[in-house]
């Protein structure tokens, strides 16, 4: 678990046992070698360097360059396994291995230049640890001593080690003072600066522990901030050492355990903000140790939350220069960003008294003990008591054991009434449930709960019941289809006092009631079409006043913001949509802060609005936001001021008040280019304000680029330009790789710019520009253009002497023969080609033309990139034997066009025979073509064709499959359609995934 000792929280912050870090992963799936990373480096232009048991891994937080050490070229490390990493003042790499020595690679050359083992080179092969010297030279650990390499004369030399020494040294550092410290087998040495003998450090042998650690063999070492030395070790735990030279303890990891066990060895420290540090250990995760309270808390894998520490045999930390703390594990390599605090996400894990009883918050609710309610689905109900850092889990029985709970109100005798299939009651200090506490209602799904003085109202889709606790008595009043006076509808999804009236939310509008005890004659807010000041859309869902008392709407056309009024006068509305910026105008909720803003859940994310200047911003993962779908209503604020919103992902909290620390924004760089085909070298790639020349044989530009924030690549917008060639910025599609290719490039001078956008409440746009010069091919250089145009003046002047005026217009003549002929030509040509790619029927492509266009779509997509949607019509031969064949022709016309309505001018629509047609997806992931199959399904559902005065219901079965790299187009199509045959088999009607 984590809490604020970990730099994430605050110890006043009460969520502090709840905010775990989120991690993000990279697997083998993603292109790592081997799941077990041993290091972790970032190089001088801020790219990250992974080292495994299989290769080394250069990462610009999109694409992977492995270097594998199995090619035995000079372009590859002589040893996959690798131990250790150091980047060098020059941009170079020093690559420790397991086996194969030490090597540096070269970012002039990509190439690696491995030195000797022995006489003049390091005492052994196996390597583990690098560290600088802070003077241009480096210090070596080894399986069989400690070498120095002078980055000047590229020499090494061994280091003479002292008395009681092993051979064998893990880790090494030289401090601020001079002082060099190693961390040997048989304990910690140091060397005094101006000394030639290394020494024990003096320490005490109290009974703490620290004897025992500083005796162990020694793993890790780090100089802090602050001047601290932290040792850790193999078997007995960790110490440190203050600025004073006296050594301390970390209590409950220094020494033995109480059962003389030992304890997992430390690998790597780093420290984060403020006075945290981190202790990678191998198999108890990660130690967080605050050094001003003394806690210690442990940060490791959790089965039940994709987000944790992916696996808890931590061999390297690395905190890079945006902030991101990278670390290496036995499972691949999590990033976590702690600058990401404006919302953060509860979660099910395996913590119980921290975490969810499931994902689905359905309602939140804030009693007067400061206790948060949240109603969950299954019957479920968790209570977070943010002064002890714990949640109570509760399991409601009987008929509410599955049902979702979604309401909760508090009766002045304190009891805790419950809404979900009729209403329960909860003793707010045993926590006693006494289910079905209203058995008229025991059928009934509860929406919402208001107490009324000692009556409860209770909304539900048959209207809203009163329900007095002391006699039990019961009352009810819907909705009348005679009288437009009464409840708005009978769904009530809330019920809310807004000053002395009122207000019940319902799914075709609101109703305002001026008393608590009004059954009718209500004054009923619709949307009135064409009046854009009336309600936006009947379905509301939430309501909400802010502290200067405005009063907001949720609504499913946009949020409505009532603007002020006199008694009598009519209702108004303001309203914010996707076109003020909003992501949605499906609003399931509405929150505002203490300032005034209203806070909203959509279908699709978070957004905060501006209650000053209406402008909106939108959360995102820069943020803390994990989270994107949330559920109408479920929302609240906590007692400290953070907002809560309930979704189908778990709970999000929103901490309004917090800003992120001011830094610079991270590099837009070029991280690979080929320029005619051939790749540059890493150090020869051009940063920003540098140039590049394109040599005259194709002119050709390949540039992958990429902000190197690492911070959420998927939400990140890229575009390009090159100045002088294109006419505007190309946008990289959604999850593209960011890459600007160019061939046959005119000869010239250009300016290639580079954007990357930003999302979150602070987005950015950062830019860089590079000077591109693209050379002449020989023949248009200027002395050859003179010497052109001399020959071709001096054959002008030669054919105007020689010629006749008569030839001239007997050419002519010809000349407009043959214009008429290839017009003529051009015209047939184009019909035919026509003819031979269209569907006669539907217009479409034709099974030939559209098979061609899928093949090409085939080979240009990588795995994963790109999908196929067969679809076929439902009882199509009903269709016919009902309205005839000619209405079916008129069937599949009517589904094609809709088709190709719904699908993108990138896209191919084709029939593929009879009543099947296929849509060709390029750069669709399964996710995104299920969306297009799903949006095309519905549109055909819900448009029925009308033939002859008679509509004709028409209905589809998809299957969607996205391509697997190496498959045929024959295997793709027959996943489409056996995932078609599922549809069909499924009750039709239906989009259906093929695996």
């Amino acid at each position: 678990m984590i809490l604020p000792s970990l730099g994430t929280a605050r110890e006043s912050d009460p969520w502090a046992p709840f905010d775990i870090p989120w991690f993000d992963r990279l697997g083998v799936s993603d292109g790592l070698p081997h799941s077990i990373t041993t290091t972790v480096e970032q190089d001088k232009r801020g790219l990250i360097w992974i080292g495994t048991l299989s290769g080394l891994v250069r990462y610009d937080g999109y694409r992977m360059q492995v270097f594998t050490g199995n090619s035995g070229s000079k372009t590859d490390i002589p040893d996959a396994y690798v131990r250790c990493l150091l980047t060098l003042p020059d941009g170079s790499l020093l690559v420790g291995t397991n086996a194969g020595g030490l090597t540096r690679f070269n970012p002039l050359n990509n190439a690696f230049r491995t030195y000797p083992v022995g006489k003049g080179g390091t005492s052994d092969r196996k390597i583990y640890a690098l560290s600088p010297d802070g003077n241009r030279g480096v210090w070596i650990a080894t399986e069989r001593g400690v070498d120095y390499l002078d980055l000047r004369s590229n020499r090494i030399t061994s280091v003479p080690l002292g008395e009681g020494m092993s051979a064998r040294s893990f880790s090494l550092m030289q401090d601020r003072e001079g002082n060099l410290w190693i961390g040997n087998n048989n304990g910690l040495f140091v060397r005094r600066n101006g000394e030639s003998k290394f020494t024990h450090p003096d320490h005490p042998a109290d009974g703490s522990g620290i004897d025992v650690v500083l005796n162990d063999g020694i793993w890790a070492l780090l100089e802090d901030r602050q001047g601290r030395l932290w040792a850790g070790s193999t078997q007995s735990g960790a110490v440190y050492r203050d600025e004073a030279g006296h050594w301390h303890a970390i209590p409950g990891f220094s020494g033995y355990q109480a059962d003389r066990s030992r304890r997992p060895t430390v690998r790597s420290f780093v420290q984060l903000a403020g006075d945290t540090l981190w202790m990678g250990t191998d198999g108890g995760g990660v130690l967080s140790y605050d050094v001003a309270s003394g806690k210690l808390h442990a940060i490791t894998h959790d089965t039940a939350m994709p987000s944790s520490l992916p696996g808890d045999s931590v061999r390297g930390l690395l905190q890079d220069s945006t902030g991101n703390v990278w670390v290496a594990t036995d499972l691949g390599v999590a990033r976590y960003d702690p600058n990401a605090r404006k919302a953060f996400a509860l979660l099910p894990s395996t913590s119980d008294n921290r975490s969810l009883a499931n994902t689905n918050v359905r309602g939140i609710f804030v009693d007067s003990h400061q206790r948060i309610w949240l109603g969950m689905s299954s019957g479920r109900i968790d209570v977070i008591d943010l002064a002890a850092g714990s949640i109570r889990h509760l399991q409601l029985g009987g008929v509410q054991t599955r049902r979702d709970v979604q309401a909760f109100a508090e009766m002045p005798d304190g009891s805790l009434w419950v809404g979900t299939q009729g209403v329960a009651r909860i003793d707010p200090n045993s926590f006693a449930i006494a289910g079905s506490a209203i058995p008229e209602l025991e059928d009934k799904p509860v929406l919402h709960l208001l107490p009324d003085g000692q009556r409860l109202l209770i909304a539900t889709y048959d209207g809203v019941y009163r329900y007095d606790t002391k006699t039990h008595a019961l009352s009810h009043f819907s909705h009348d289809a005679n009288d437009p006076s009464s409840l708005a509808s009978d769904t009530v999804r809330r019920i809310a006092h807004i000053g002395a009236d009122l207000w019940y939310v319902t799914g075709r509008g609101i109703s305002i009631a001026t008393s608590t005890t009004q059954n009718k004659g209500f004054e009923n807010l619709l949307n009135r079409p064409g009046d854009s000041t009336s309600l936006p859309n009947n379905l509301a869902s939430s309501i909400a006043m802010d502290p200067q008392g405005t009063l907001w709407i949720g609504t499913y056309g946009g949020l409505a913001m009532l603007q002020p009024r006199s008694v009598g006068e009519p209702y108004r509305f303001a309203t914010l949509g996707t076109a003020n910026g909003l992501p949605s105008e499906n609003i399931n909720a509405v929150q505002p802060d203490d300032e005034g803003n209203p806070w909203v859940s959509l279908s699709n994310g978070l957004s905060m609005i501006d209650a000053n200047t209406h402008a909106v911003h939108n959360l995102g993962v820069r943020d803390g936001l994990r989270i994107s779908s949330y559920i109408y209503a479920a929302a609240a604020r906590a007692p400290g001021g953070e907002l809560l919103f309930g979704g189908l992902g778990g709970l999000t909290v929103v901490r309004p008040e917090w800003q992120p620390p001011e830094q610079n924004d991270a590099s837009l760089a070029i991280t690979f280019a080929a320029v005619n085909g051939t790749p540059l070298p890493y150090g020869q790639l051009p940063r920003a304000g540098e140039s590049m020349k394109i040599n005259s044989r194709n002119r050709s530009l390949r540039v992958d680029f990429a902000l190197l924030d690492y911070e959420a690549p998927n939400e990140t917008s890229y575009s390009y330009r090159m100045e002088g060639f294109d006419e505007g910025w190309i946008e990289i599609p959604r999850g593209g790789l960011p890459t600007a290719i160019y061939t046959n490039l005119p000869h010239g001078d250009y300016k290639l710019r580079l954007r990357a956008q930003t999302h979150g409440m602070q987005p950015r746009q950062i830019e860089s520009t590079v000077d591109v010069s693209a050379e002449p091919r020989w023949y248009e250089t200027v002395a050859a253009m003179v010497v052109a145009g001399l020959l071709l003046l001096a054959a002008i002047f030669g054919v105007i002497q020689l010629r006749t005026m008569y030839l001239r217009r007997q050419a002519k003549q010809l000349q407009h023969q043959i214009e008429l002929r290839t017009r003529d030509l051009v015209v047939a040509n184009k019909r035919l080609d026509e003819l031979a790619n269209t569907d006669v029927l539907t217009g479409a492509c034709n099974r030939r033309r559209l098979l061609e266009l899928v093949e090409e779509m085939r080979a240009q997509s990588s795995d994963g990139q790109a999908c196929i949607a067969l679809l076929d019509l439902d009882r199509f031969k009903r269709i016919n034997d009902t309205y005839g064949h000619l209405a079916g022709d008129a069937v599949i016309r009517h589904v094609s066009q809709i088709m190709q309505q719904q699908c993108r001018e990138s896209d191919c629509v084709g029939r593929y025979g009879g009543e099947e047609l296929v849509a060709g997806l390029p750069h669709n992931t399964l996710e995104q073509g299920m969306v297009v199959a799903e949006r095309i399904r519905s549109a055909v559902a819900e448009q029925p064709l009308v033939y002859d005065g008679q509509p004709i219901a028409v209905t589809v079965s998809v299957g969607v499959a996205a391509y697997h790299a190496g498959e045929t187009l024959s295997q793709w199509l027959s996943r489409a359609d056996g995932a078609l045959y599922e549809a069909k088999h499924g009750g039709r009607n239906k989009v259906v995934a093929a695996q």
